[in-house]
């Protein structure tokens, strides 16, 4: 204990404060969330459009930049994992449950209502796609490689901490490593606790509602508190074996399982029909981008908030999950160049996330639009499984996908203890396990108590403010990492004359 820094302190006194005050007073908490959440929407929806816009510009500068070839690592370092293992961990830490929450629910719920023109439409069903891209798409992918980019940089070719505060070092110099430090720290630690949070909460309302289709588990509060009290219990089991045991393993098990999963509705699904579908929606993705990416509708305070609900408060969540997605694919990255982690953390996920989304959200569509089927009268968490009652297998797939689930909830949080620890340690890269269960452990009650106190509402609130004085971080962040690159090749170039 007398080990223990100063970030971790602070961090989990503030973080049990948090859980006692929602635990005692759940209603009070849920009214100080809808009044944040309205508040951070209206006045900083513009910042949230622009910051995320900026990170995908300054990802595409990198890729075509004289900057490509730096490696991250020494000069001789080659990469820890193969590539299909290292895809396997970006997935699985970066949007696994998310993916399986919102595969059906989202294209769905967009093309019955969507930003603009009329729902329940041939167009609003092709505008449901696009949009459902562009929220898990190039944005998101770039929000995590910027961050994981200067996390890696300074972390294995300057031997500096695994910490934010230290990529802000060609910022602030010295000065890091004080009160400044300790408070981008924090910033960090409660952005990824909360970003985590969402996760944990749609995981558990998930898995109730397939256990419910499956075997009539009633869908409530309570069964999702007995769901995220078991899979604590296995998380933490996972998470004392370390990165290269429990993680790995089981993030090849969900690569495995959620390729299955995807052939299986390729095969099942209107197979002709959702690879035209993805051909064209995908070209109308890129085509439409800039302009979906910062389309905010000034004058409509329908559609604004319509892009409030679902476009920014996306670019808060990835920003929140950031350091923890970060961390983790900068562990897991040493020994890449910066052109080859930036090609392969933008683009590979972008498409296969388009790919699902349209997979599953197409077969949604279809059924509803063509064959008359209600699925966007569905539930968030049980469209999937309503899908599924009307396919083939549908049984099988629902076991796979619960399974799935269960095993993406273990993963993310496994992973979120590993970065929790590193961020609260200085640093280290093997935390011990009473800092990792002890993060553990408060992941799960905060979880419970935002869900308690206003389900996923209060979810996405605590990420959207959270995520705001991390998103001035990351700015500043990302001008640090351009002037010492600057540094680093002016350097490059001074040897080679020397030589």
């Amino acid at each position: 204990m007398k080990n223990l820094t100063v970030t971790y302190k602070i961090s989990v006194v503030m973080a049990l404060i948090f859980v006692i005050w929602g635990a005692l007073f759940p209603e009070q908490l849920g009214e100080m969330m809808g009044i944040a959440q309205a508040f951070f929407l209206s006045a900083f929806g513009w910042f949230y459009n622009l910051a995320a816009t900026f990170f995908l510009i300054f990802s595409l500068i990198l890729i075509f930049s004289k900057y490509g070839k730096i490696r991250l690592g020494k000069d001789t370092d080659k990469p820890d994992f193969n590539r299909a293992t290292w895809f396997a961990m970006l997935f699985s830490a970066g949007m696994g449950i998310g993916l399986l929450f919102y595969g059906v629910s989202e294209p769905v719920s967009h093309y019955a209502a969507p930003p603009t023109g009329e729902g329940s439409t041939e167009a609003s069903a092709l505008l449901a796609l696009r949009y459902t891209y562009l929220h898990w798409g190039f944005h998101a992918w770039a929000i995590y490689a910027v961050v994981a980019l200067a996390l890696a940089y300074f972390k294995f070719r300057k031997g500096a901490p695994g910490l934010m505060s230290a990529t802000l070092h060609p910022i602030f110099g010295d000065r890091v490593n004080g009160p400044l430090g300790y408070t981008v720290d924090i910033i960090a630690v409660f952005a990824t606790i909360f970003g985590v949070c969402a996760s944990l909460g749609l995981g558990a309302q998930q898995i109730n509602a397939g256990l419910g289709y499956l075997i009539g588990v009633p869908v409530n509060f309570t069964v999702q508190l007995i769901i995220i009290s078991i899979i604590t219990v296995l998380f933490i089991l996972s998470a004392s074996t370390g990165i290269k045991r429990g993680i790995k393993y089981l993030s090849n098990t969900n690569m495995i399982l959620a390729t299955l999963l995807l052939i299986a509705m390729v095969i099942l699904g209107p197979t002709l029909f959702l690879l035209n579908l993805f051909t064209h929606t995908l070209g109308e993705y890129i085509q439409n981008l800039p302009q979906m990416g910062l389309r905010i509708f000034p004058f409509d305070e329908q559609r604004a908030a319509w892009t409030q609900g679902w476009t920014i408060f996306y670019w808060a969540w990835w920003i929140s999950w950031s350091p923890f997605v970060g961390m983790f694919i900068a562990r897991v990255s040493r020994g890449r160049t910066i052109r080859e982690f930036t090609i392969a953390v933008l683009v590979v996920p972008t498409l296969v996330c388009a790919f699902w989304f349209c997979v599953f959200g197409g077969t949604g569509i279809n059924l509803d639009l063509l064959h008359g089927i209600d699925v966007a009268g569905q539930s968030l968490e049980t469209g999937l499984f309503f899908v599924y009652e009307h396919l083939p297998l549908g049984g099988f797939l629902s076991v796979v996908t619960v399974l799935l689930i269960t095993t993406f909830f273990i993963t993310s949080a496994d992973s979120a203890t590993f970065v929790l620890g590193m961020q609260t340690t200085e640093g280290d890269m093997d935390p011990s396990n009473f800092i990792k269960i002890s993060w553990g452990l408060i992941l799960s009650a905060s979880a419970i108590v935002l869900m308690a106190s206003g389900g996923l509402q209060a979810l996405q609130t605590a990420i959207i403010v959270s995520a705001f004085p991390l998103t001035i971080v990351l700015l500043i962040m990302s001008i640090g990492i351009l002037k010492v690159f600057k540094t680093e090749v002016k350097g490059f170039k001074r040897t080679r004359k020397e030589g």
